[in-house]
């Protein structure tokens, strides 16, 4: 069997700080697409000057409308949606395309471990590699999929907060997930402001408040809130 493709997809907004040090990391993957969101910034001018030369896509409709417009563009038969300020582990394109051998398995994510070294971020690992036990995960830990599951599920909602754990417990029923080991690296840089109790406690409370119906809407003013 031919070795599957595979596309990297970069939602970003106002990332050029991120974005050089983001493509160079990006290595051995067939197509680097980068779907910025109307940045006022030179995210969109350093993508296109870069030498990896991903594609570049604008969709100011939202994350989840960036990362349906970046998987519209790409041709791989496996996507990853990589946050601007993520890093893939390396390996990441031999690990996909290892773990996409067994046919039942339909998408997952990386383990996921925050940059910074201290006790804060090793908490907050820490609760994230629990949720993860119990089928939890965001688009942090740069989640993926082949490109027919994520065309039969219709891509990403396009909701005003929790698209990518919308996204995650769709494809949690599709089929089999797998989360390979990395660590991808993320930043704490969202979180850390305000500190560890309030940050486990908006990631539980905003969660719940998701799984029991409140509209997004209303949960992204409380989000913007808790930050």
């Amino acid at each position: 069997m031919r070795d599957l493709t595979v596309s990297v997809v970069v939602p970003a907004l106002d990332e050029a700080a991120q974005v050089p040090a983001l493509l160079d990391s990006l290595t051995g993957f067939d197509e680097l697409v980068l779907a910025d969101g109307g940045s006022a910034d030179a995210t969109v001018a350093l993508a296109r000057a870069h030498p990896v030369r991903p594609a570049v896509v604008v969709d100011r409709g939202g994350r989840a409308a960036q990362c349906n417009a970046g998987a519209a563009a790409a041709t791989g038969d496996v996507l990853v949606f990589v946050h601007a300020d993520s890093r893939l582990p390396p390996g990441a394109p031999a690990a996909l395309r290892a773990a996409c051998a067994d046919p039942r398995v339909v998408g997952g994510n990386f383990a996921l471990r925050f940059d910074g070294g201290d006790r804060f971020a090793r908490i907050l690992a820490a609760v994230y590699r629990h949720q993860r036990r119990l089928g939890w995960y965001y688009g942090d830990s740069c989640v993926w999929c082949r490109r027919a599951a994520f065309d039969a599920l219709g891509g990403f909602r396009e909701l005003e907060i929790m698209d990518d754990y919308d996204f995650v417990r769709r494809l949690e029923r599709h089929g089999r997930t797998v989360c390979l080991p990395g660590p991808a690296t993320t930043s704490d840089r969202r979180w850390r402001a305000v500190g560890i109790p309030r940050t486990l406690l908006s990631w539980t409370v905003i969660r719940w408040l998701y799984v029991a119906g409140v509209p997004p809407a209303r949960l992204a003013r409380l989000y913007r809130v808790v930050r």
